[in-house]
């Protein structure tokens, strides 16, 4: 399984950050299958690669604390594909979406 992970600090309301990345997620081309407060998970649209090679998108929204008054963000993107190469699909795609939530005004 192909897995890869990054984490972003943001300073906005938790409000905010969950609706830019919400968009952040759509303008990637992908299908937001399931959100709330502090977790979204959004999911390729099927047909352009192999079902193995479909990718999900999960993004966790840790709020802020005493210690930390920033927002954590952790974005991890998987699927089933073996990463028998380092320039795979679901690194690809975590570029992708890594740039684009980097762009972001989070």
């Amino acid at each position: 399984m192909a897995r890869y992970t990054t984490l972003f600090k943001a300073v906005s309301s938790l409000t905010h950050i969950r609706q830019k990345i919400a968009d952040t997620l759509t303008s990637c081309d992908l299908n937001l299958v399931y959100e709330n407060e502090d977790y979204l998970v959004a999911k390729e649209k099927p047909g352009g690669v192999k079902l193995a090679q479909l990718a999900t998108v999960e993004v966790l929204i840790n709020p802020p604390t005493v210690s930390d008054p920033s927002v954590r963000v952790d974005l991890i993107v998987q699927n089933q594909e073996l990463p028998l190469k380092k320039d795979n699909h679901c690194y690809r795609l975590f570029e992708v979406v890594h740039q684009a939530m980097s762009n972001a005004p989070l």
